[in-house]
């Protein structure tokens, strides 16, 4: 049986620049036949792996359950291999070896070729097995002159390693039961197979209504400047608009369970806090300028069972346009429950609906209504378990 958890969310942002493109503008889209404000799903999966960052600190989560990005791999296994007793600039080169015996080679200047995204518990095992290992691994043989392209020298640096070092490492690989991997999935370009499938889908989230950009004209004046001299000594625009914002995200329970190795405990640990970051992690783009904390005012999780995923962004495919004294979140709520129970009269239901409103919006058979965020997160779980 296929289980599958969504999340929609309305958002109404104040003025803000949370998502920016190439020029500073924020990001926007070209949806049923209207402008629409836009913040990417790379953007709102950044901001939930912050969250997770933050429930470590919190003794939530734990810091072997989250990964990082980075080309940096090299400086985070030396510095592990330092604190077991070996010097800097051996454990430097120790690590770079070890890598490229699984082909991951590193630059000139101690930087991968891109970002890895990998589990904490991947890279202190590596460290653990560069350190158990330490005098099988030693520099090949220089690569001949028609091997001198990357990919030749990859595949050379690979075959002549320690054939044992490699497996290890390769044995290593395996999500290391992070859960930003387990949830956003990897790709590893020189070792596809060890490359791993999202267990959740995000999508961009968009304006329930058509959106305009705007301009804040700023000036700023030198503190030190002479009393006697006018004009400012600064000057220049900032964009940003104001939007409800319609926000998706589906989670496939099976695909996580598998990903995460089949820990069903840290499956639900993860889930919950994917949810929770979902709904409360915001992004951070011009912040300190907007200070646009706004939660969102409508959240509905489903748990739903052999049925596809079903993203209700077409219930704002001709754009909301509330009247005068009207709730702009509140009719973007009341057009999202029409849609939903459009869709399960035509395909069928078979859904539970846990549902956190601050509007007075009729639900309409659409969910449970409940008083806060971790009533709902509670409920989620029960119906996975049942």
């Amino acid at each position: 049986m296929r289980t599958i958890v969504e999340i929609h969310a309305l958002q109404n942002f104040a003025p803000s620049n949370l998502n920016r493109d190439d020029t500073g503008a924020p990001k926007d889209a070209f949806f049923g036949g209207t402008r629409r404000a836009r913040v990417s799903s790379q953007c709102l999966k950044r901001a939930v792996r912050r969250h997770f960052s933050e429930l470590v600190q919190g003794n939530i989560l734990s810091a072997a359950d989250i990964a990082c990005r980075t080309k940096r791999l090299i400086d985070m296994l030396a510095g592990l291999l330092v604190e077991k007793g070996r010097p800097f600039d051996e454990a430097t080169e120790k690590a770079r070896l070890a890598l490229a015996s699984v082909k991951l080679s590193v630059k000139d200047d101690g930087k991968s070729e891109y970002l890895l995204f990998l589990g904490q518990r991947e890279i202190s095992d590596m460290a653990r097995v560069i350190h158990e290992k330490w005098d099988s691994i030693a520099p090949v043989d220089s690569t001949p002159s028609n091997e001198k392209k990357t990919g030749k020298a990859k595949k050379q640096a690979a075959r002549s390693a320690d054939p044992e070092l490699k497996e290890a490492i390769e044995k290593i690989l395996d999500g290391g039961k992070a859960l930003d991997v387990a949830l956003f999935g990897r790709m590893l370009a020189d070792m596809p197979e060890k490359s791993q499938n999202a267990s959740c889908q995000v999508a961009h989230a968009i304006s329930t209504h058509t959106a305009h950009r705007e301009f804040d004209f700023y000036t700023a004046v030198d503190d030190l400047k002479p009393e006697d001299t006018a004009g400012a000594d600064m000057m220049g625009t900032v964009e940003f608009n104001s939007a409800c914002f319609y926000r998706y995200a589906v989670v496939d329970w099976e695909k996580l369970v598998e990903n995460l190795q089949q820990d069903k405990e840290l499956a639900v640990k993860g889930l919950r806090a994917f949810l929770e970051g979902f709904v409360v992690a915001e992004p951070t783009g011009k912040q300190n300028t907007f200070a646009a904390h706004n939660p969102p005012e409508f959240v509905a999780v489903c748990v739903r069972r052999n049925v596809a995923p079903r993203n209700l962004a077409n219930a704002f495919e001709t754009a909301v346009r509330p009247g005068r004294d009207e709730s702009l979140t509140k009719k973007s709520a009341e057009r999202l429950v029409r849609k939903a129970a459009d869709l399960d009269r035509a395909y069928g239901g078979g859904q539970e609906a846990f549902v956190l409103s601050l509007v007075d919006t009729d639900l309409d058979g659409f969910g449970a209504p409940l008083p806060t965020l971790n009533d709902v997160l509670d409920r989620v779980v029960s119906a996975l378990q049942e």
